[in-house]
């Protein structure tokens, strides 16, 4: 399977577990032991939603000090979680060239967020590579985290992107049906619509103003420059 598919499998998980405020390796636990009507997740995208959960604190802070005006509760949350999934990617992942990463993170946007959210996406993320010494901070910084957390048994950093969504929304709230994003992408004021367990990411996120229910979409097309397998 093409790791662009994956890619898009990672951020359906991702982009749940935030509108939720679960724990993403516990959502990740569920999608793995019963993948309902779709396909199990493959790998690669299982790789992506563990480490992005491993990784939590870093990647928020390399987002949050290379963003102008915009923390990442603020943004939107389709954005913020394509954002993470490409600076794991861009900072962690050395199989992955960062232009490829850029890119791939591109045509999510592209595909799920409104039309501003593409330029944003890409001044952030380029910031973020470009940023030589702030990277290999991030990762320094993970190697005292987690060795700090041995000893309170935790999964700090897999909770943090759930526990700080939450706290920077309203309410969220769980529908069978399909999921509601009510922010148009970044900058943005956050959605505070619901998320189903089976719901994808939504197609189209509207404004705040004038919230819509959109079905769930198919998966972003496959960069030409990424042909990767998982």
């Amino acid at each position: 399977m093409a790791r662009s598919t994956a890619r898009k499998r990672a951020l359906n998980t991702l982009y749940e577990a935030d509108e939720k405020g679960q724990d993403i390796l516990s959502l990740l636990a569920e999608r793995l032991d019963h993948p309902g009507a779709q396909t199990p997740l493959p790998g690669y995208a299982v790789t992506i939603v563990q480490g992005v959960a491993a990784h939590a604190h870093a990647i928020d802070r390399l987002l949050n000090d290379h963003s102008t005006g915009w923390r990442v509760p603020r943004m939107a949350v389709v954005d913020r979680n394509i954002l993470r999934l490409a600076v794991w990617e861009i900072v962690y992942n050395d199989e992955v060239p960062d232009g490829v990463a850029i890119d791939e993170a591109l045509t999510l946007a592209k595909t799920l967020s409104d039309e501003d959210s593409p330029a944003f996406i890409h001044g952030l993320l380029n910031a973020v590579a470009s940023d030589a010494d702030a990277r290999a901070k991030a990762c320094q910084g993970d190697e005292t985290t987690e060795s700090e957390n041995q000893g309170s048994g935790g999964h700090e950093d897999s909770e943090a992107i759930g526990s700080e969504a939450v706290a920077s929304e309203a309410d969220v709230s769980v529908d069978d049906a399909s999921v509601d994003e009510s922010s148009a992408g970044s900058p943005t004021a956050n959605p505070t619509q619901a998320a189903s367990e089976s719901s994808a990411v939504p197609e189209s996120p509207t404004s705040a103003e004038e919230p819509e229910t959109e079905d769930s979409v198919a998966s972003a097309p496959a960069a030409a420059s990424d042909q990767e397998r998982s």
